[in-house]
């Protein structure tokens, strides 16, 4: 029997809430990209059947993809559900049953046709619960207000839930401070919140590396608060740009399986592709100037695995759901956190034997607009600004960090207290740089050690790891492995001893200790060796 997520249950319960506790606004639910929205829809409306069996529901949203997975979710879930589909891409023109999963486009325009023609149309709802409800705006034209206006006119009464994970707006602000929709009635997108659903499992770390190379966006005018996009993409398509982002991509991303590549246009997604054959990574692109069957074919090789890297312009930045992409190449400049937050969240869906999501941003929008779990928020129109991102760098491994972080994420690496935090990274830094300088060195022997980190009074400040010394000639490099940590060091760690033992990896760092004579040694190991402060080790040879 199907069980839903605890995170679920109180999503859906929340909705209920809103109402019996005397809500009479329009209420959202704010749930990451990859937590299972579906699943909230699904239960909710089963909930309200069994309660209010005569209640008529509609479900929209802005593309195909998003309709068939919440459609199938919802028969999955409850076999036996009262459902039709409404939509042109799905070839599908339901409007009589229960509840109706429908495309904005389509409804939109048969409500308009029916309305001249005076015909009926879908006669009486209860409810419109909207996936994706950020792109719902405050204008009266546009067809989300268009359809609810045109049901409000049948039932005054009706009711309007929202579903995102993103409850904000460029230059709007929040959600709920202006247009159809009133409370937050649950929001699971809070950094602790985030970060607690990645530490259960939940979601897939995102591994925000810092790179060599960044695009100038400088000269690019701004159009309705993010860039305009022939500009933008005149800044970005540059031979040296794209055959650096993609000569880094390769050097950080060679033991990553699925790429998915955002690109500033159409052209410039051609352009990538064609550099990505060069340097021997299948790829092919996926933008509006195709076909629909076109677009569908060369997802569905990328999710079979035929195609290494999907690069896509303006195409799959929601309804995209294949968990195992491990690899985000950002060549999409923007100001936009929404969308910021929506392209990450391609991959943030765990799967089998897939760590992390290792993110390359050229496009410099996390230091303009932070981190996934705490972006800078958009403020309503004469509210100033949205703030500073806020991040810190990693000094030994590069990896962006939030700027409360006292340890990094990725390599367990402790910030120096006394150091000011900066809210952007060095500009300066990310220019003078050097390429990773990456050789192999054969191994003479490993040497375990326990590491503890202590203050200057001796007392112990974190969980007790292994320091891993391989002796290579006369060169030494040193690793740390963090059984007793959580999140993606815990998983690194894990990882590591699976190569090395055959047995699950024990639980505490003593434990472990006592049985490195029994791992197997590495007789090659792949070593960063200018990167600062410490040479980073990245693989090894058996």
């Amino acid at each position: 029997m199907f069980q839903a997520r605890w995170y679920q249950q109180e999503a859906k319960q929340a909705i209920f809430n809103y109402f019996r506790n005397g809500g009479v606004g329009n209420p959202v639910a704010a749930l990451p990209t990859g937590t299972g929205k579906s699943v909230v829809i699904a239960q909710f409306l089963e909930d309200v059947f069994k309660a209010y069996p005569t209640q008529r529901v509609m479900m929209l949203t802005h593309v195909k993809e998003l309709i068939k997975q919440n459609a199938e979710k919802l028969m999955s879930l409850w076999p036996t559900a009262p459902l039709g589909l409404h939509s042109a891409g799905l070839n599908k023109r339901d409007i009589a049953m229960p509840v109706i999963f429908g495309g904005v486009q389509s409804v939109s325009k048969t409500i308009k046709k029916r309305n001249e023609s005076q015909l009926p149309h879908f006669g009486h709802r209860d409810l419109v619960l909207i996936d994706e409800c950020h792109l719902l705006g405050p204008n009266e034209d546009t067809m989300y207000q268009y359809i609810i206006a045109e049901l409000l006119k049948i039932n005054p009464y009706l009711k309007v839930i929202g579903f995102t994970a993103t409850p904000y707006r460029l230059k709007q602000g929040m959600i709920t401070d202006e247009g159809i929709f009133t409370d937050i009635c649950y929001d699971l997108c809070s950094m602790n919140n985030f970060n607690r659903l990645v530490d259960e499992g939940f979601l897939a770390p995102l591994v925000p590396k810092q790179t060599n190379m960044e695009i100038d966006t400088s000269a690019v005018k701004m159009v309705a608060g993010d860039f305009n996009n022939k500009q933008l993409q005149e800044a970005v398509d540059k031979d040296e740009v794209t055959y650096n982002a993609v000569k880094e991509m390769c050097q950080q991303g060679h033991d990553r399986n699925h790429w998915l590549v955002f690109a500033s246009g159409v052209e410039n997604s051609e352009h990538i592709v064609g550099m990505l054959n060069t340097f021997g990574i299948t790829a092919a692109s996926c933008h509006s100037k195709l076909k629909a069957h076109e677009n569908d074919e060369r997802i569905e090789a990328f999710k079979n695995g035929e195609i290494r890297a999907l690069v896509n312009a303006n195409k799959l930045t929601t309804g995209f759901d294949f968990p195992g992409i491990d690899l985000i190449g950002m060549l999409r400049p923007t100001q936009s956190p929404g969308l910021w937050v929506q392209m990450l969240g391609r991959g943030t869906r765990p799967c089998e034997g897939k760590a992390n999501c290792l993110v390359l941003d050229f496009a410099g929008n996390t230091k303009r607009l932070g981190p996934i779990n705490d972006p800078v928020k958009p403020k309503k129109r004469g509210k100033g600004g949205g703030g500073d991102a806020p991040i810190r760098i990693c000094d030994n491994c590069g990896m962006y960090n939030h700027a409360s972080a006292r340890v990094c994420e990725n390599c367990d690496y402790e910030f120096p207290r006394q150091t000011k935090l900066s809210v952007d990274a060095s500009e300066d830094e990310l220019i003078k740089r050097d390429d990773p300088i990456v050789e192999y060195f054969e191994v003479n022997k490993v040497i375990y050690n326990l590491h503890e980190k202590k203050n200057k009074q001796g007392v112990i400040m974190a969980p007790p790891s292994i320091k891993v010394s391989y002796f290579c000639g006369l060169r030494m490099f040193n690793e740390w492995v963090c059984l007793e940590h959580s999140g993606f060091a815990l998983k690194k760690a894990r990882d590591w001893w699976r190569q090395r033992h055959q047995e699950e990896p024990p639980v505490t760092t003593h434990r472990a200790l006592e049985k490195v004579s029994e791992l197997t040694v590495p007789s090659r190991i792949k070593v960063w060796v200018n990167q600062k402060p410490y040479p980073e080790i990245l693989s090894c040879e058996w």
